[in-house]
This record gives structure tokens, C-alpha cells and sequence, in this order.
């Protein structure tokens, strides 16, 4: 019990710490004035608004919308071989330590209230952030040339940057309409949906967690079952909060609280997905599984060095510095 309490703290830490890193510009929350170093061209794992004050790097769903935007002169190279390099060594890992917006949903969820729980319903609903991802994400930047999420749904940009700024700049307030009160809307129904529901808009909406969730499956550091240990008593998957099946699939943000619900403790951190210890008759599978893993991996790793490498000389860290800065009016909901 002693362990699994620490382990909670633990993550709550990394979580707050993450926070505070992300925006440590901490002049800005004074000015009301956005950073513009070239720190600005660095993608942050988690969601964390780069219009926001006190940002110091930029958001990874903003990154790649500005990216998209001029991807029919570009090839958005450096943001995408980020995204690999993230989602390859860490997967939903960043969902749930490295992800500020999360760190605020789970602490409005310990308001005491009703809770829904997770059932087929919102199984299906976790679909709908793939949707989202697809249309907003991506359709919209290159059908329209306006960075569809977020400008129009983000509750990060709306709580991080539109409040605040507003708040901090009386010429901005002047500058609110139509659309700053739709995203004002959706984030107040969203803050009030997460104190009922766990992460629901990690759950349900957000298109960052769709990207990473690919990644689970292959991703290096991540949740380990040692199939040996485990007695398929489900407890990890009928615990769990978010919409899981198995542990360490396309929902699992990797909290890690199905490791102190197993009782044949065969749950852990690892630094590689797969099984330990197999028995005798499924050896041979296991094997080509995990020479399969290394291949894609191995592809996956090599690939993300080459499109990071054709970004920088292709100037996509300034690049992307650049228009972090000048969208920041769409992020807040002005314009």
C-alpha cells in the first residue's frame, strides 16, 4: 500500500513539475507578453497552449497545424519526426505524466460528486478523438489554412492563453466576439464534464492522445505484463479508469495504478512492451513478435532521424518559431 501511495506522489510531481517547466516564462504571467526565444521552436511532449504567457516551447498539436498550414509549399519534416521520436520512446506515457491539461482534469475529478464510470458507452466515445484528430487536425490546416483545433476547440488555448491574456491586456478584450465565447463554452462544459468524468476529454477528444496512442504498442519505455505471473483475473482492466481492454493498449496512459492492483504483481514499468519469461509451447510466436518490434522499431528510429534532419536544415525549427507566434490570436479565440 506504502507503494502504491508513493507511486501516486510520485506521478502527481512529475505532473506538476512538467507544468511548470512548460511555463516557466513566469515574467509573462506579469506582462501579459508571450515568449519569443528560440526556445519557441521546441515541441513540449504534452498539451500545453504556446500562446499561453508563460510558455517557453511550443504546443505539439499547434506545431503541427502550423506545419500543415504551408505543407502545400513544405513538407512538415521536423514535427512529424518529433512526434515519432516522442511517441516512440514514450507512447500515452506522456498522456499521464507529462500532459498539464490531464494533471488538471484528474485534480477536478477528485471533487466530490457523482462519477460516471466507464462502460461500453464511453468506449465508444474514445473514438471520437481519432475523428477529431483527422478532421480539425489535419483536414481543416489543409482545406481552409486555419488551424482548425486550435482555433475552435482547444479548452488549453482558451484557459491558458484567451483568459489569461484578456485578463492581462485590456486591448485584447476589446479584440473578443463570437468566437472567444464558443471556446469560453467549450471549455467550461468540459471542466464540468471532467469532475464527473475521468479525463474525459483525454478519453473522448483530444487528438494528442490519438497521436500517441499509435505508439503504445511499440513504444520502448511503457507497462509490462509478465505473462508468466499473470493469472487473467482482469483486475488491472475492471480498475482501471480510462477505456482500456488490456493493459498497455491504445487507451492506457500508462499511470501505472493497474500495478498495485494485481495480485500476482505482475505488472511493472519496463523499458520495452512484450512478454517475459514465456512458457514452452508460445517461445517461437514470442520470438518473431519481438524480432518484428525491433524491425519496426529499428524503422520507426531511423526514420524519425532522417525527417528531424531534412526539418532543421530545411529550417523548421525557426520555421515553426515563427508561426507559433503569429497564430496566437487564433489559439486564444480573437479573430
Amino acid at each position: 500500500m506504502k507503494k502504491n501511495h508513493f507511486r501516486r506522489f510520485a506521478r502527481r510531481y512529475v505532473q506538476l513539475l512538467a507544468a511548470v517547466l512548460y511555463n516557466c516564462n513566469f515574467k509573462g504571467f506579469a506582462t501579459g507578453k508571450i515568449w519569443q526565444g528560440n526556445t519557441k521552436g521546441v515541441c513540449v511532449p504534452g498539451l500545453n497552449c504556446y500562446s499561453c504567457p508563460g510558455a517557453v516551447a511550443a504546443c505539439p498539436l499547434g506545431s503541427l497545424q502550423t506545419a500543415l498550414l504551408s505543407s502545400k509549399y513544405k513538407f512538415p519534416y521536423y514535427v512529424l519526426g518529433t512526434f515519432l521520436l516522442l511517441g516512440l520512446f514514450l507512447g500515452r506515457f506522456i498522456c499521464g505524466f507529462f500532459c498539464p491539461f490531464g494533471f488538471l482534469q484528474e485534480l477536478l475529478h477528485k471533487i466530490p460528486t457523482p462519477k460516471i464510470q466507464k462502460s461500453s458507452v464511453t468506449r465508444g466515445l474514445s473514438y471520437l478523438k481519432y475523428g477529431i484528430l483527422l478532421i480539425f487536425v489535419i483536414a481543416v490546416p489543409l482545406i481552409t489554412l486555419a488551424p482548425g483545433f486550435c482555433k475552435y476547440l482547444c479548452p488549453a488555448g482558451t484557459l491558458e492563453a484567451g483568459i489569461l491574456l484578456t485578463l492581462l491586456q485590456e486591448r485584447l478584450r476589446a479584440m473578443t466576439g463570437a468566437l472567444f465565447t464558443w471556446k469560453a463554452a467549450v471549455l467550461i462544459l468540459i471542466l464540468l464534464t471532467c469532475v464527473f468524468c475521468f479525463r474525459a476529454f483525454c478519453r473522448f477528444l483530444c487528438p494528442l492522445g490519438a497521436i500517441y496512442s499509435f505508439f503504445n504498442p511499440v513504444s520502448f519505455f511503457g507497462i509490462k505484463v509478465d505473462q508468466a505471473k499473470c493469472i487473467h483475473c482482469d483486475a488491472c482492466v475492471r480498475h482501471c479508469k480510462m477505456d482500456v481492454r488490456k493493459v498497455c493498449d491504445r487507451e492506457c496512459i500508462q499511470c501505472g495504478e493497474c500495478i498495485g492492483r494485481c495480485p500476482a504483481s505482475a505488472i511493472h514499468y519496463g523499458v520495452a512492451n512484450g512478454r517475459k519469461n514465456p512458457g514452452a509451447n508460445c517461445k517461437d510466436a514470442v520470438r518473431k513478435r519481438s524480432m518484428a518490434r525491433i524491425v519496426l522499431r529499428t524503422l520507426l528510429i531511423a526514420a524519425a532521424i532522417v525527417l528531424l534532419l531534412i526539418g532543421l536544415k530545411d529550417n523548421g525549427f525557426n520555421d515553426l518559431k515563427n508561426k507559433a507566434i503569429r497564430i496566437c490570436y487564433e489559439c486564444m479565440g480573437i479573430g
